[in-house]
């Protein structure tokens, strides 16, 4: 890229699965990043995008300004942003280089790139296939994670399992029967292994399934993260010898990836064709096994799917720039 540093609208819904995909990519593009928030009317919030016309009048209170100078780039993640990220470009005379992540579902010409994961299966020259979703991890804030965390955790034994419980959604269920086999299924694997466990559970997960993983792991040498105090998800990751992931989170699963360790896939009830062509990828690449209740050890590359990204999109942001001065 050149050396001016080009400004970036990241456009937010508050929703921080989304949020930190767009931001990820914006940092690992070394943008001069704004957070721009989309608040959507009832109306436009249960319109199909492609009849959200004038986006940036019909804005609800509390979203930010969204008036010149118009970025150099604007970044958005899922369907919500789509209109607002086409209605900038416009006005900007398509000068703003028009970045989407994931499937947009209609408008497919008017961006300049998409990013989607390979288990969306779209193609074309402005599309880049990641293998997972992107996210805001990097090296340097694992190493950052393992320092910071060390000594908290240093008391449980080795090997060290970290344990990233999500919860139902549209596709899948989690429910308290599947939460008490996983718990059972996580103390015999630390007392046959002598492992220590590291659990996590989400926004999504059941207060019912948060209850029965800690009776299960009540004899258990344990860390459950009870929500309060500092968010030791990062430094679950770093010093963990071997990572759990429930099916349902396409990004746990990528970010838990980005460590190159073991990472094994719990298995729920329910599914979709995507994410069962998304954890088929991940497995015939190496990257993941379904848990079976035993601790296996291999090896592959950290997913840089950010990386890769981001330099693929510097190298076109390049040529756009380069057109412009010839």
């Amino acid at each position: 890229m050149n050396k001016k540093v080009k400004t970036c609208w990241v456009l937010t819904l508050g929703i921080p699965g989304m949020d930190n995909q767009s931001l990820g990519l914006a940092q690992a593009l070394g943008l001069e990043v704004e957070q721009k928030r989309i608040c959507l009317t009832w109306l436009w919030w249960h319109l199909p995008s492609r009849f959200c016309f004038s986006p940036l009048r019909f804005l609800g209170p509390g979203s930010s300004d969204f008036s010149p100078p118009w970025p150099d780039v604007v970044i958005g993640t899922g369907r919500r942003t789509v209109a607002v990220a086409l209605a900038i470009k416009k006005a900007s005379g398509g000068k703003t280089f028009n970045i989407r992540i994931q499937d947009p579902y209609y408008a497919y010409d008017k961006f300049d790139v998409i990013v989607a994961p390979r288990h969306d299966g779209l193609s074309g020259p402005n599309i880049l296939n990641s293998i997972g979703g992107l996210h805001t991890i990097t090296p340097a804030r694992l190493k950052l994670a393992a320092e910071h965390f060390a000594q908290q955790f240093a008391d449980l034994p080795r090997p060290l399992v970290a344990v990233m419980v999500g919860g139902s959604n549209k596709c899948y269920r989690m429910t308290a029967q599947i939460g008490r086999q996983l718990g059972a299924r996580l103390a015999a694997l630390s007392k046959e292994t002598g492992a220590g466990i590291l659990l996590t559970t989400s926004r999504r997960t059941d207060a019912e399934v948060e209850a029965v993983l800690r009776e299960e792991l009540s004899d258990t040498p344990s860390f459950i993260w009870d929500g309060s105090g500092e968010n030791p998800y990062l430094g679950f990751l770093s010093l963990a010898d071997a990572i759990l992931v429930t099916a349902d989170s396409v990004n746990m699963v990528s970010e838990a990836c980005t460590t190159g360790k073991p990472v094994y896939v719990i298995e729920l009830d329910g599914g979709s064709d995507k994410f069962n062509r998304f954890h088929q990828i991940m497995q015939s690449e190496g990257y993941t096994r379904p848990f079976r209740g035993k601790l296996e050890n291999w090896t592959y590359t950290p997913l840089d799917d950010v990386g890769n990204a981001a330099r693929e999109i510097g190298r076109r942001l390049n040529l756009k720039a380069n057109s412009k001065i010839d």
